[in-house]
């Protein structure tokens, strides 16, 4: 069973989700299996072996509306799509095609970015052996996806959704790339704008896209802890890896268990929320750094080559369902180059901030390995960028609970005192800053009859947040400094 993460705080009578601006809400995967290595597992329960994965977590659950017009329009991220993709077409020609259309009577047709279009993909899709036993990664009871056409000479994947995000960089043999989303397949790579054999334009599958033009768009706060809060996503992560590398099983331990900032609710992100975090206007190859932004940090390492100067991939706590051992993969972002060794050299096949997926185990000592036609490197062995929740998004008060905490003088400047009533159960009680940084911890057993008061002396002017967490709820309650 998925917990559900996502929910929102009242603040003067509107949303903290509206109050805080979260336009990138980072849609779930759809991923409600559980997995060992190797195969499908009963769900774990907590301090069990392979705690902690994709669907044990839940975000934003996906809702689309048919609008029997030819679009789509995502509930959640406030994005219209078009239905139907027609033809493959090439990059300059599908700019062409959305100025020019009028599907659903609309106008205001775009290329979506990259980030646009990762929103649509679910990783309860599967790639089998063939179009046969395979289920595209993205929702067909509202999506038409084509498949590969086969009688072309295409294989049953090539049915790539390309983007208007351009790599800056360049991939394989210095091709320009265009990132686009595989929804057959499950990954993200660049692909040569132009067919590296004769020059000519490439063509892939283009679905345009309409309204909310601030999704995608990070809104990062340093809160000096080391931790990066993003207040467009509503999550806070881990401003630098800690330099160790992890097979799958040992990067969810090492989530679950691991205490930073004062916090312990930290754990391995799934793919959308990491692939929100990329910085697709930098690399390693043109700004010297990986593909994120300059707040965070991650180690550097030298490639199978030993060249130094290259960044890592970082794994994410989703199964793969690629290959015909279903169950036997790790999804990861690359936020270095995303590099395969063909015909004996190492080159940067996909572009930094891909999303491709490694074998969940196997001895440290057997890799990097390369696999594919593009021969990807596979290093098992990948670091770690936890994530976690920003405390201000809980429940709400109702009105039965707001007169059961008392908080006076509210604004305040110095000091303020809270009554509890003693029907009132709680276990834990935290002070928050607006990014969800921990300001206080109180100790529940230091409440004396039913009051305590908080010192803000040292603080700055500004919104915080009174968090009371119970047996079955969370409930916050806002407290201003003047």
């Amino acid at each position: 069973m998925k917990y559900l993460l996502l929910t929102s705080v009242i603040l003067f009578g509107c949303t903290f989700a509206h109050a805080q601006n979260i336009n990138y809400k980072v849609v779930d995967t759809n991923l409600k299996t559980f997995y060992n290595n190797l195969s499908v597992i009963s769900e774990p329960a907590e301090e069990e072996d392979y705690y902690g994965q994709d669907a044990h977590y839940s975000g934003f659950q996906s809702s689309y509306t048919n609008n029997n017009d030819g679009t789509i329009s995502d509930n959640v991220t406030g994005l219209m799509w078009q239905q139907n993709m027609g033809v493959k077409i090439s990059f300059d020609d599908a700019f062409i095609k959305a100025d020019s259309l009028t599907v659903g009577g609309h106008h205001d047709w775009r290329v979506p970015t990259l980030k646009e279009l990762y929103s649509l993909i679910q990783f309860n899709g599967i790639t089998g052996q063939s179009s046969s036993n395979s289920n595209p990664y993205i929702d067909t009871d509202y999506f038409d996806q084509p498949f590969g056409d086969e009688s072309l000479g295409e294989r049953f994947i090539d049915a790539q959704t390309w983007s208007a995000t351009e790599y800056i960089g360049k991939i394989m043999h210095g091709n320009d790339g265009i990132f686009g989303v595989n929804f057959i397949d499950g990954r993200i790579k660049g692909y040569p704008k132009a067919k590296p054999a004769t020059g000519l334009p490439n063509k892939m599958y283009f679905r345009m896209v309409r309204g909310n033009s601030e999704y995608g768009k990070n809104n990062f706060v340093d809160n000096k802890d080391g931790t990066i809060s993003d207040l467009a996503t509503g999550l806070m992560w881990q401003q630098a890896d800690n330099g160790e590398t992890y097979d799958w099983q040992e990067a969810l331990n090492y989530a679950e268990s691991h205490n930073h900032a004062d916090y312990s609710d930290w754990r391995l992100p799934n793919p959308k929320e990491l692939q929100s975090i990329v910085d697709y206007s930098r690399c390693p190859d043109i700004t010297n750094s990986p593909a994120i932004d300059a707040l965070f940090s991650c180690t550097e390492i030298n490639d199978p080559d030993g060249n130094p100067g290259h960044y890592g991939f970082y794994l994410t706590g989703t199964t793969h369902h690629d290959g015909p051992q279903i169950g036997k993969h790790a999804i990861y972002v690359a936020f270095g180059e995303a590099q395969g060794e063909m015909n004996n050299e190492l080159l940067d096949v996909h572009g930094a901030g891909a999303q491709r997926g490694d074998p969940k185990s196997g001895n440290r000592e057997d890799y990097p390995q390369f696999f594919g036609p593009q021969g990807d490197v596979r290093y098992v062995y990948n670091f770690v960028r936890c994530v976690r929740n920003i405390d201000t998004l809980q429940t709400s008060l109702n009105s039965i609970q707001k007169k059961m905490i008392k908080i006076y003088p509210n604004p305040c400047y110095d000091s303020c005192k809270i009554t509890f009533d003693e029907n009132l159960q709680f276990s834990k009680i935290k002070v928050v800053s607006l990014t969800g940084k921990k300001i206080k911890s109180i100790n529940p057993e230091n409440i004396h009859s039913g009051t305590i008061q908080i010192n803000f002396d040292t603080l700055e002017p500004g919104v915080y947040f009174l968090i009371i967490q119970g047996e079955n709820e969370t409930i916050s309650e806002k407290i201003i400094k003047v």
